[in-house]
């Protein structure tokens, strides 16, 4: 006890010489907080009192007084932030009440910090203290103890005292004890986190409306049904939320779970709604659908039951509008099908399916970029000129970026207006009020003209408009009360929300009116063209036409664009896909992806002295297909910050390996060049930026002038060894680099040989999960990734089924009746799998040609070439030399020697297997996970390599040396392939660890590698 405070120890005596007052049912809730819970946490280093006297915005502990609501909860007794950001709840009660048999109190604060989405909160009367993991989802039905992680009582107080101010005081929170404590006592079961339950549940609302809509109303078209069930759940989740925020009366909904014509009557409470937002959610002069609809009483019963006591482990009053956010963009990703039957399926987008997943972005990555673009833009100046500040995301989806701007702009507006020389004139006019002497809040008015004045966004799909619109709308309402709806809207003066349909629009960003103007026979494309392409007309009447009038554009463009690749979107929208080929240089060559174009126009879209800020894949720094896009930002000296991630995954649904992009349209001499250099872990709290934990990053600087079209290498560490490499010529230059075949079907494809005997070859097949006999007529043996070690082929039993021959040099599909003829076995079993092979990119490959390879390439360099090969994902340089012709699949690579060069493949493969090449792919390529890292064209071309004079007997010497110890190497791993005995092996490891290590210090002599650069080189590839 001898680190105890004084404080604590008074406390524990004065509550124990007192306990049977204080356990009395005349000592309430209100002083035991007073008189013991406030000053327990003040001890732990938190301002319950708010003596620094913060703004309402950035107190550290909140203090509820709010009354009791039916179905027995109410707001927690305390939120503790930092930074404005939520920790953890503590539930207060009186020291009479059983904490811990009584499963009450713990349902309701599991109940609050469940729908806030928070890892722990606390329980106590001082007398008991519970600590709960609140990630698991709560029932009425369940006992105190469930979720309960801690227990113990005022007695053991001395004892825990350590546990609390390691794991819940202010300091363990800002060194991150807490979110390491989150992490240790994350539960291996049970575990369900609110917005994952709640998209269960709307996915569940979805269904049922969608198949009850489908059968009532036979003749409603696709899109009016998603139109229908959509608007629908928005509805009934924004009034519920109203409830709980006390905002509308609580149990509006409920009541209509007593009588018959459900659908009826909620539609009278929609039109009651209307009247009293506005806000365009609830229009019926726009929607003449949904009320002709009929629908089932019980599924609406069904509906509403799910989200009240005690059905519902909900407390919608906490539930965070970005969470809301986050939640309806994972339900944006799923769309409502109709059979040929009429029967209702909901199933992945297309769009999605191919991405790989919704890529929503993480709050904390919200929060930087609108830091690093509107945070600059409201730097040094005032709400009158905030006033002209255009802000857009071209994206928007259900809006987590507008509403990250749109928190951003009314912090600081609450911030300018609470100041002491502003505050006298703003509450005259009514910008703030005063509810609490020192406590300011925005006025509703002023929250609208913020909204309506600064917050602009578009997106494609219609769907994503209204959530965009809701959420925002929401957070405008939040801090609200029926008191202060009542009066704003007294007299009917004017309703609640504002209308965002000239602030939030549905529309492609990336194709204007010119797809019809350009080309004639684009006036008439069908119906489904032109819904699918929604032409945007930006500077138009239906687009944003007085912003580039009065102002040339937005002063900030944000979001996250879409990932599709071109191959992807002209399969799905070929219209859109030649549309940008013709009108986007980034969009030009072969092979692009769609955020490319959401780069340049986002660039076209921003006015002078104008900022854009996305996340988006970091492929295109060093990537063939990102070229244009370097030259294009290089060409304008647009790059003014780049946050690398690396390996570090970002998005917690998809994988994709990202970077965040700022851009200022007017140019800067100097881009600010921020690389992750810490550990890469999936149990994250949070994303590690920069601000936050500065030594797991790297920063550097480039200058402009150095950009160009040319790979963005920004070196994470050892800049001079790069420098030094860089005054050698690249590989590109004495060898092609190039890919193995792509099948796109390797489970017919590729076969693993079992037995030859004279005439066939026996070989399992992966797709049919059975032993086939083949003739060997079009069978080659055959190398994918995982077949390539360092100077060994590792698996030899791979066999590709190559039914193509060569014609005059080049490769040509062999014909079904030609197969049936030479090797009739073959086509038996390449038919045996044809359903698969014509089910193929949506079944493009039926047809004459069904037994093809999705994209047959470079087959004529396969045949009759030694090669030096490698896998497309290494942890090392990873090469062997491949003279027996194989095959490569599109898992692999193969370097030849250019023509007239002189250089020795051996020579080669020695240098590609140094640690020298993966320094190099480390600094310069892309990471991945686990310590890989990507070995393919775009990143060995570059690769400088060390060019032999060989009239100069010293390099002719090195080279003859080089070639001299890798045909030991390559000897010496063909022995140990086919030694026996472990102590055979040992020694063999031994010669060959012993020649690595001269193959090394070879390979550092060529370069002029001194002794710091080889050891920073090494250190580099461990």
């Amino acid at each position: 006890m001898e680190n105890l405070p004084d404080e604590l120890v008074q406390l524990i005596d004065r509550f124990k010489e007192h306990l049977e007052q204080y356990r009395g049912v005349s000592y309430d809730e209100a002083n035991t907080r007073t008189d013991f819970i406030d000053p327990l946490f003040k001890l732990l280093g938190w301002d319950v009192a708010n003596t620094a006297s913060y703004a309402e915005q950035y107190r550290e502990v909140i203090r509820e007084d709010k009354v009791s609501i039916e179905g027995g909860t109410k707001a927690p007794d305390y939120c503790f932030r930092i930074g404005g950001v939520r920790k953890f709840f503590v539930e207060a009660k009186k020291p009479s009440v059983d904490l811990r048999n009584d499963p009450s109190p713990a349902y309701q604060l599991r109940r609050y910090a469940y729908s806030a989405k928070l890892p722990l909160s606390i329980l106590t009367d001082f007398q008991e203290f519970a600590v709960y993991d609140t990630r698991i989802k709560p029932s009425p039905n369940d006992s105190a103890s469930v979720a309960r992680i801690q227990y113990f009582t005022f007695e053991d107080y001395p004892e825990k005292w350590a546990f609390l101010t390691d794991k819940f005081s202010r300091e363990a929170i800002l060194h991150g004890a807490f979110d390491k404590y989150v992490e240790d006592t994350r539960s291996k079961r049970g575990t369900s986190e609110v917005d994952k339950e709640f998209l269960n549940l709307i996915d569940q609302w979805r269904e049922k409306l969608a198949r009850n809509i489908a059968l009532r109303n036979r003749n409603l078209p696709l899109h009016q049904l998603n139109f229908a069930v959509q608007k629908t759940i928005d509805r009934i989740v924004f009034l519920r939320i109203a409830e709980d925020r006390g905002i509308d009366t609580y149990g509006t909904l409920h009541s209509l779970l007593n009588g018959a014509n459900q659908y009826t009557r909620l539609l009278q409470l929609f039109t009651q709604a209307d009247a009293r937002y506005n806000g365009g959610l609830f229009n019926f002069a726009e929607d003449t659908l949904t009320p002709g609809l009929t629908v089932d009483d019980n599924i609406i019963k069904d509906i509403v039951r799910s989200v009240y006591y005690p059905q519902s482990p909900y407390e919608f009053s906490v539930l965070d509008v970005a969470i809301l956010g986050n939640i309806y963009e994972q339900f944006l990703g799923k769309t409502i099908r109709l059979t040929a039957e009429h029967h209702v399926k909901v199933e992945e987008k297309p769009e999605v399916k191919k991405a790989g997943g919704v890529y929503y972005t993480p709050r904390d990555i919200v929060e930087y970029i609108v830091d690093h673009t509107v945070g600059e833009a409201l730097k040094e100046t005032t709400p009158a000129k905030v006033e002209q500040l255009h802000i857009l995301d071209p994206a928007c989806g259900s809006g987590s970026f507008l509403l990250g701007a749109y928190d951003k702009l009314l912090s600081w507006h609450l911030d300018w207006y609470a100041q002491e020389t502003h505050r006298v004139k703003a509450l005259k006019d009514h910008c703030i009020i005063e509810p609490r002497a020192g406590d300011y809040r925005l006025t509703i008015d002023e929250k609208r003209r913020i909204l309506t004045n600064n917050i602009y966004g578009v997106d494609i799909d219609d769907q994503a408009v209204e959530i965009a619109k809701l959420s925002l709308t929401l957070r405008l309402l939040e801090g609200e009360t029926s008191e202060t709806a009542e009066l704003f809207t007294r007299g009917g003066r004017q309703r609640l929300l504002p209308k965002l349909e000239t602030n939030i629009k549905c529309g492609n960003s990336l194709i204007g009116p010119d797809f019809y103007s350009d080309k004639p026979e684009s006036l008439f494309v069908d119906d489904d063209t032109r819904y699918r392409i929604n032409a945007f007309d930006w500077k138009g009447p239906d687009g944003f036409k007085q912003v580039f009038d009065t102002h040339g554009g937005f002063d900030v463009v944000l979001g996250n664009p879409p990932y599709v690749r071109s191959i992807h979107l002209k399969e799905d929208n070929v219209a859109q896909w030649q549309f940008c080929r013709t009108h986007y240089a980034t969009a030009a060559d072969r092979e692009w992806d769609i955020y490319l174009v959401f780069v340049e126009k986002g660039l076209s879209l921003l006015c002078a002295g104008g900022r854009l800020g996305y996340i988006l894949p970091n492929k295109f720094l060093n990537s063939r297909v990102g070229a244009n896009l370097r030259q294009l930002i290089a060409d304008g000296r647009h790059l003014e910050c780049l946050v690398h991630f690396g390996a570090l995954q970002v998005f917690a649904t998809a994988t994709t390996y990202t970077c965040l992009l700022f851009l200022n349209h007017d140019g800067v001499d100097q881009a600010a060049i921020q690389r992750f250099t810490g550990p890469v872990t999936s149990k994250l709290a949070g994303t590690p930026l920069p601000e936050q934990v500065p030594d797991q990053w790297q920063a550097s600087t480039a200058a402009s002038s150095s950009l160009t079209s040319a790979p963005w290498n920004f070196a994470s560490s050892g800049d001079s060894v790069l420098a030094s490499l860089y005054k050698w010529p690249a590989l590109e230059n004495v060898a092609d680099v190039f890919k193995g075949t792509g099948t796109d079907a390797d489970r017919v494809f590729v076969l693993k040989e079992l037995t030859r005997d004279a005439t066939n070859v026996h070989a399992w097949s992966e797709y049919l999960q059975k032993e086939v006999t083949l003739e060997p007529t079009f069978l080659k043996p055959a190398l994918r990734g995982r077949s390539i070690g360092r100077y060994e082929i590792v698996t030899r039993d791979v066999l590709l089924l190559v039914p193509y021959e060569a014609v005059n040099g080049h490769y040509v599909l062999v014909p079904e009746s030609r197969i049936a003829t030479v090797a009739p076995l073959t086509l038996g079993y390449l038919r045996a799998c044809k359903s698969q092979l014509e089910q193929r990119e949506h079944g493009r490959f039926k047809g004459m040609g069904w037994h093809c390879y999705g994209r047959p390439q470079n087959m004529e360099r396969m045949d009759g070439k030694s090669k030096i090969v490698f896998p497309d994902v290494a942890r090392a340089g990873t090469c062997c030399l491949d003279t027996e012709s194989r095959w490569l699949l599109d898992t692999c690579y193969a370097i030849t020697p250019k023509a007239g060069t002189a250089l020795d493949q051996r020579y080669l493969l020695g240098i590609l297997n140094s640690p020298l090449l993966t320094y190099f792919l480390h600094e310069t390529g892309t990471a991945l996970r686990g310590g890989y890292f990507r070995m393919k064209t775009a990143y060995l071309n570059p690769f400088p390599l060390r060019p032999i004079d060989f009239t100069n007997p010293a390099d002719k010497a090195m080279h003859d040396e080089m070639v001299r110890l890798v045909d030991q190497m390559l000897a010496l791993h063909g022995q140990l392939a086919t030694t026996g005995t472990d102590r055979e092996k040992s020694g063999l490891q031994l010669q060959i660890a012993a020649l690595d290590r001269a193959i090394d210090s070879l390979v550092f002599r060529l370069y002029g590698l001194n002794d710091r650069s080889s050891d920073m080189v090494a250190s580099g590839c461990s």
